[in-house]
């Protein structure tokens, strides 16, 4: 029977030997297995959904809570969306051999870079099966082989899109090889996957801060260790009132599961008395729970059958994933970005004003992955920022930041070219 230890080293070294061949092949064979892997979502739709019925039961059986059951879900609407994005990564330009410059030197030698891929990229991630599609995919662009490792919670769901997408593949000419999945639920084996330096030369953990921490700690090769989203929006007091309350709502509500979804509105005490009731009775009807600061609640009092109770200290840093939001109110822009910089995470900002120099200085002072003006967290996103899709979003500031697509899932190496030159 093959160990946990076994699995790793056999697989891994199959994702070296695809990593070898799928870094040779052009533009339009890695295009054609992607398009392939999109037909395959939408002609496999069954099987991929009774694959996810039974991972969605066992949890819910289990205990596990609403909001990681929505992360766990994949419904028909969701597949159409993976394979949209599929396409989408399709259409985009091969960073492989891209140069990204080339200068002749006084003594005649060209020098340039050259992008190549990283080699073989390796995952770990919690509950949301449609991290094995985009992931899958932008390793396979990018000319990197991929090894990855689900949570238990969607081991059938997993198996089900992995085994889809190496069959796709390799009937357009790439490697099934280049794609492993890791079908063992034996928790051992993430600490093995940590050391496997010798298969693995990116690692990306995709979950809990637990997950991350532990990754942080133990990968004995890179690793891309930010990604924890306790995200802000400051309402300023020069804010459009409409935009305000439906910019924060979008940025909680519409999908409160999610790494760039609001976790703390911040409010200027000028608006506030006006805001704060204009929001609170719409998230009445959303279920929102608001942990409010003290002069969030005198100013909302008693608001029928909505939730407002007292925030803690913890609710300031707590990336809740979960229809719950802290609210404070704040007399200055001051105030507000020493808010974000004591309990941020770097990942997703966002101010509401209408006046030019307070959206400057917002832009200028806040640290973080992606910061915005008058628009919601939620477009923080590959998808949305043009990339196809993302393997995560960083918090790092090296080597990425924020949604890593195709480009920063290379690296580059140094072209020279000459002509005899020698050196004295």
């Amino acid at each position: 029977m093959q160990t946990a230890t076994d699995e790793i080293k056999v697989k891994g070294e199959l994702a070296r030997k695809g990593a070898r061949k799928l870094a040779t092949l052009t533009g339009a064979v890695k295009n054609q297995a992607l398009l392939n892997i999109a037909d395959a979502l939408i002609s496999r739709q069954s099987e991929i959904l009774e694959a996810n019925g039974k991972d969605c039961a066992a949890g819910a059986e289990s205990g596990l809570d609403e909001s990681f059951l929505d992360r766990l879900l994949i419904t028909p609407e969701r597949l159409e969306g993976m394979a949209s994005d599929v396409r989408n990564v399709a259409m985009l330009p091969d960073p492989v051999g891209e140069t990204i410059e080339m200068r002749t030197m006084p003594n005649g030698l060209q020098v340039g870079r050259r992008r190549v891929p990283l080699g073989v990229i390796g995952v770990i991630y919690e509950s949301r099966p449609n991290v094995t599609i985009d992931i899958s995919v932008l390793c396979l662009k990018s000319g990197n082989a991929v090894i990855l490792r689900g949570g238990k919670e969607a081991i059938n769901s997993n198996t089900t899109l992995g085994n889809l997408v190496r069959e796709a593949i390799a009937e357009a000419g790439v490697p099934r090889e280049a794609v492993q999945i890791i079908e063992s639920t034996d928790r051992s084996l993430v600490g093995r996957m940590l050391k496997a330096k010798d298969v693995i030369d990116l690692l990306i953990p995709r979950g809990g801060q637990a997950l991350i921490n532990r990754v942080a700690d133990e990968a004995a090769m890179p690793a891309i260790t930010g990604g924890v989203g306790v995200c802000h929006t400051y309402v300023d007091k020069a804010a459009d009132l409409e935009s305000a309350v439906q910019i924060v709502n979008n940025a909680k509500v519409t999908r409160p599961s999610v790494c760039n979804a609001l976790d703390t509105a911040i409010v200027h005490s000028e608006i506030a008395p006006v805001f704060l009731p204009r929001l609170a009775a719409l998230w009445k009807d959303m279920g929102v729970e608001m942990r409010c600061d003290t002069r969030a609640l005198t100013i909302l009092g008693p608001v029928a059958n909505a939730t407002i109770i007292p925030a803690t200290e913890e609710d300031w840093s707590t990336e809740h994933l979960s229809l719950r939001a802290g609210v404070r109110v704040v007399d200055s822009m001051d105030e507000a970005l020493e808010h974000i910089e004591t309990y941020g995470s770097g990942h997703s900002e966002a101010i509401v004003t209408e006046d030019y120099s307070a959206a400057t200085r917002f832009l200028n002072e806040v640290d973080a992955a992606a910061v915005f003006v008058n628009a919601s967290t939620r477009f923080n996103d590959g998808a949305q920022f043009g990339l196809g899709a993302e393997v995560a979003i960083s918090t790092n500031k090296m080597h990425a930041r924020g949604p890593m697509g195709l480009r920063e899932l290379t690296s580059y190496k140094w072209v020279v070219t000459g002509t005899g030159q020698i050196r004295e």
